[in-house]
């Protein structure tokens, strides 16, 4: 197995220096370690250009983990692609459990990362449509190289969920994913129980659009996308109830939520007819090639 290794950074200098000083020790020195930057104003540019573990460091000027991760992917040159977050380190069993599984005939592998929360079990299929779709973690994952050049990578038209978008193109294509508990990395970033306030409209603009651009304009996708608005909704009235949250709060949100939720099925249902093929990705890797503002390769 010939593995790249796709590690994104964005200000967590520390963070990421534990994480490669652990890619380095537990990952075989034929394994090609590429960094993608940015934009961060912390200094990692400058500590990263000194390491000689890293083989390629790609800066991009964009916030957006799709466009760092097919950045990454068009420096890459092994038949196996990952990618891990750089606040993230990986355990021992990550390399050989990535190699067992791409050996084994599995097209994606992914597991879990011990120290963070996600709101769905990625062990467990959601059957969209007829289709089965296993989700992955998009900061741990790999992908046989063959799977990404036919998905051409993520959409870059999503600044989040754009793993849970990747998972269903996967399903669509007819690839399978599999979860490894031995493809474990770890976080040691927010361990103390502080969470990030969610933006509410930006995640409903990516359900309604990753749902309406691979399923079309069905059923399925409106009552998915409001009985997801009602759940959520719901809960934001016992937060005000409990006064976690302030009803003028509460509004804004649910207004941020119908309004991207809006634009979100209407571009979902441009991009489907821009892209008819079973691939549904008008903004993927070969539409662009400016993501990287500059590059060090010493391969």
């Amino acid at each position: 197995m010939e593995l790249s290794v796709v590690v994104s950074t964005l200000n967590d200098r520390e963070q990421l220096l534990s994480s490669l000083d652990v890619l380095t020790e537990r990952t075989p020195p034929a394994t090609e370690l590429i960094v993608v930057n940015g934009p961060s104003s912390d200094g990692t540019s400058g500590v990263v250009r000194e390491r000689p573990d890293v083989d390629v460091l790609v800066e991009i000027s964009e916030r957006n983990p799709n466009v760092s991760r097919n950045a990454g992917f068009r420096a890459a040159t092994g038949d196996v692609i990952a990618f891990l977050d750089g606040e993230y380190a990986i355990e021992h069993s990550w390399y050989d459990a990535i190699e067992r599984s791409i050996a084994g005939g599995t097209d994606v592998v992914t597991g879990p990362v011990t120290g963070t929360e996600t709101d769905h079990d990625l062990r467990t299929p959601r059957t969209i449509a007829g289709r089965d779709v296993v989700h992955f973690d998009g900061d741990n994952v790999a992908f046989d190289r063959t799977v990404l050049e036919a998905l051409d990578g993520f959409d870059e038209y999503l600044e989040v969920g754009g793993e849970r978008d990747g998972a269903h193109r996967v399903a669509g294509l007819g690839f399978d994913t599999d979860w490894d508990a031995e493809m474990a990395a770890r976080s040691e970033v927010g361990t103390d129980g502080g969470q990030t306030d969610r933006d509410w409209g930006m995640a409903y603009r990516s359900l309604s659009y990753r749902l309406s651009k691979n399923y079309g304009p069905r059923p399925t996708v409106l009552a998915r996308t409001i009985g997801s608005a009602i759940r959520d909704g719901a809960s934001g009235v016992r937060g005000v109830l409990a006064g976690d949250e302030t009803p003028t709060g509460w509004f804004s949100d649910g207004t941020d939520v119908v309004t991207n939720a809006a634009r979100g099925l209407r571009d979902g249902l441009y991009a489907r007819y821009t892209d008819r093929s079973s691939q549904r990705n008008p903004n993927g890797l070969s539409v662009r090639h400016d993501r990287a503002v500059r590059v060090y390769d010493r391969r």
